[in-house]
């Protein structure tokens, strides 16, 4: 396999994730520039100027079962619509320093209105919680450090930047009451999201808190959305392969312009419905077998649709299985076999027209 080739933006901070594997995983970093401009191993899936053939690259995604964990750190960035296809690598190097700080202000404009949010309340019972609040102060601490090291070229980048997205959500208005609850929700999710997994242990269990961000920077933004139960385990899954605060969020919040309203009261309802609807054409015995039980409500699958099956696979397969359900292939065929025939149609109507020009000039009419 390609080597990954990165090239490190001076004055940000290397994120574990910038080998895509790495053998250590402490807490997560704030972003990953290094990972701009690495290349993408798949078979022409990306071309020398770093850009990404978004039909090839989900359909290696569909027919080879996902990429390999190696691959999937930088494949999520694209395939989730962080990093758009169609970018070059340098044009990526200067999106990821406007996604870095569109984020940071996103989330101290919440924090300056709940300071009292700013820090996980402890009870002093849980001790992993609170050696996760150590580790996640430790990475603050060094992210600070390497703010105060960049050089005064990639300062005035930033500040210029820091500038325009001040601007763009100064306007922004906190539903002071709503924010709230939704804080007080992921503070008693947070804390119950798989720590089995060792992404969450030892130093790792840092990205507890990195996920508790996460959430209520999404929840303060998208009010419309907020925050429901079972988003927590969702984002945990960007937050471990993408390994990266900024990535992960921008990731999560391209998925969930496409699925938020599956987090609605009636949100999964249609989706019930058509899987009902498709069950009883391809296997009415089992149908009529769960109808005969009162099953036929197909509630007991919310779960396996709302999370991409996350609690019913072995961890590392249920990766897998969300990622080929998230590759959309099939749409991507239907919408090639809706081109080809339009194409078609263009064709035959061209072929007609010329037809009717030759037998015209035969006859003398023209």
């Amino acid at each position: 396999m390609e080597d990954l080739r990165t090239r490190q933006t001076p004055g940000e901070e290397t994120s574990s994730s910038d080998t895509l594997q790495p053998n250590v995983r402490g807490t997560a970093a704030v972003s990953s520039p290094a990972l701009c401009a690495a290349r993408l191993p798949l078979p022409g899936v990306m071309d020398d100027e770093g850009r990404v053939d978004e039909s090839r690259l989900r359909m290696h995604i569909f027919k080879n079962g996902g990429v390999s964990p190696a691959e999937r750190g930088l494949a999520w960035r694209f395939l989730f619509g962080m990093y758009p296809c169609s970018s070059t690598a340098s044009e990526r190097s200067l999106l990821q320093e406007q996604l870095l700080v569109r984020y940071k202000v996103m989330k101290r404009k919440w924090q300056q209105v709940f300071p009292s949010a700013v820090r996980l309340h402890l009870n002093g019972t849980d001790a992993e919680l609170v050696a996760a609040v150590r580790y996640f102060d430790e990475r603050q601490a060094q992210a600070q450090q390497q703010t105060q090291d960049q050089s005064e070229e990639v300062r005035d980048r930033l500040a210029f930047l820091e500038l325009q997205a001040q601007i763009l959500f100064e306007r922004v208005v906190f539903d002071r009451g709503e924010l709230q609850e939704a804080i007080r929700i992921i503070d008693k999710d947070v804390p119950r999201t798989n720590r089995d997994l060792s992404y969450y242990q030892g130093e790792g269990s840092g990205n507890l808190l990195v996920l508790r961000d996460i959430l209520i920077t999404y929840a303060a933004f998208h009010p419309e959305v907020s925050y429901a139960q079972g988003m927590n385990d969702l984002c945990s899954r960007f937050l471990e392969v993408l390994h990266s605060e900024v990535d992960t969020f921008w990731s999560f919040s391209c998925y969930m312009e496409k699925f938020s309203k599956d987090f609605r009261a009636d949100g999964l309802h249609r989706k019930i419905e058509l899987e009902a609807a498709l069950l009883k054409e391809l296997d009415p015995q089992l149908y009529a077998h769960l109808a005969t039980d009162n099953m036929e409500s197909f509630t007991f699958c919310h779960r396996w649709l709302l999370l991409g099956f996350q609690r019913e696979f072995e961890h590392s397969d249920a990766l897998r299985l969300f990622e080929i359900l998230s590759c959309d292939h099939l749409e991507l065929i239907s919408q090639q076999v809706d081109r080809a025939r339009y194409q078609e149609r263009l064709a035959r109507n061209y072929s007609t027209g010329e037809a009717y020009l030759r037998s015209a000039e035969c006859l003398g009419i023209f």
